[in-house]
């Protein structure tokens, strides 16, 4: 298990409501006490009305660039949290735990006109074994032994013949790769929980579960070719079913790490994530995400934490650092992905949030062999320069990575895991 929390600066945010965060949505449940059931009701279809014509102005998404919006702006000013058990040992208080850090970070994030809707929260756990495998043979499938499959959580749009086109695809490139598609699970979930302005956006969630195959030697290589389908997938979905490619998305997909996160208030991710309240979902390990996106807009597949990382913070230089890895495609090899690392690119999807491009450039660096703590020292190097404190060798360290890669400057705390 790998795991690290690194905390760079002190790092202060403020709500979009001056200081008092909540002063918009108890301003409107105060109005809403004073009208009838029938016009708090009409309220809220005319809000969500207005929220879809403006989400899809002119049939376009608006993370891909409406008006004056440009999405290269996305950041992110948050709360993270990390909790775990230093010798490994799985229990479901890890989890209670994990998710009373992240109610209590609910000053760190944001809510809008709808009290329900907040900027998005989430938690990062190890795959519960006991869960899906009671699960699999539920539902008339056995799992292997644990680290021999992967569990994938996936976000799909709602109409029928979309999202069996989404499951057809990864279940596709997973035969192509030549892994073993075991069955699906329908995540369980409670949407009561969930804003009138959040609810037409609302995914449809599905577990896909997948066996290692005989071409992959170890859990590292499966890992990787795990990284191989999820990008193609998505790259068939784009040029297939381009008006759906913004409501398919993969949260996770791995052997070893779980990811339950969405449009939802901090407290509330266990309401509408039931598998969260289970017994059977045990973890030594919970890393929690509120999100307080500044300058951007709030969806699903943005929410953190992402598949190895949650960030608070901005990355300054991101732009130069997508420009710099997409120079550097040509020049890239790797000797553990091969072929495969053509099928990689686009490595970084448009209108991604910074800490979602961090996040891609990270899980490209630990598929090429770095481990993630040598990864990140990597891309987030200490001010090396000129520091009479440092070390001779662990200078020479950085100095000698800083010919590789340039610096993703700016974070002022992530927090990252492998599960």
């Amino acid at each position: 298990m790998t795991g690290l929390f690194l905390d760079f600066t002190v790092f202060c945010s403020f709500s979009r409501e001056g200081g008092e965060w909540s002063s918009a949505p108890e301003k409107l449940l105060n109005e809403h006490a004073e009208l009838s059931d029938d016009a708090v009701l009409r309220t809220e279809e005319l809000c969500a009305e207005s929220t879809m014509r403006f989400n899809k102005l002119n049939g376009t998404n608006i993370n891909s660039g409406t008006g004056l919006y440009n999405p290269a702006h996305e950041h992110d000013s948050c709360g993270v949290g990390f909790i775990a058990d230093i010798k490994n040992r799985k229990s479901h208080k890890i989890v209670q735990d994990g998710l009373t850090i992240l109610a209590n970070l609910t000053h760190r994030g944001a809510v809008g006109a709808d009290p329900l809707a907040g900027d998005g929260a989430g938690i990062l756990i190890q795959v519960p074994d006991r869960l899906m495998r009671e699960e699999a043979k539920r539902l008339g499938f056995e799992l292997p032994p644990s680290g021999e499959y992967a569990v994938g959580m996936v976000f799909m749009p709602r109409h029928d013949s979309t999202q069996k086109e989404c499951e057809f695809a990864l279940e596709l490139m997973a035969t192509e790769e030549g892994q073993k598609v075991l069955g699906w699970r329908d995540v369980p979930t409670d949407n009561k929980c969930l804003g009138f302005s959040v609810k037409p956006n609302e995914p449809v969630i599905r577990q896909f579960l997948i066996g290692r195959g005989d071409n992959c030697a170890d859990t590292a290589a499966f890992e990787r070719k795990l990284f191989v389908i999820r990008k193609r997938a998505h790259i068939r979905i784009r040029k297939l079913k381009p008006e759906a490619h913004n409501e398919f998305y993969v949260a996770s997909m791995s052997t070893s790490t779980l990811l339950y996160k969405g449009m939802v208030l901090a407290e509330n991710l266990p309401s509408y994530f039931l598998d969260l309240n289970d017994e059977r979902v045990e973890s030594a390990l919970a890393l929690v995400h509120q999100r307080f996106s500044t300058n951007t807009f709030p969806s699903w597949e943005l929410a953190q934490p992402f598949r190895y990382l949650c960030h608070n913070g901005e990355i300054n230089t991101v732009r130069g650092n997508i420009n710099w890895m997409l120079a550097r495609r040509a020049n890239m090899r790797s000797e553990l992905l091969g072929e495969d690392l053509e099928k990689l690119w686009p490595l970084i999807g448009d209108g991604n949030s910074d800490s979602a491009t961090f996040d891609n450039a990270l899980e490209l660096l630990v598929a090429g062999g770095y481990s993630l703590a040598h990864a990140v020292m990597l891309m987030i190097p200490e001010a090396w320069l000129d520091n009479p404190l440092m070390g001779d060798q662990r200078r020479a360290f950085y100095e000698y990575h800083a010919a590789l890669m340039e610096p993703w400057d700016g974070p002022a705390a992530v927090s990252f895991t492998d599960g």
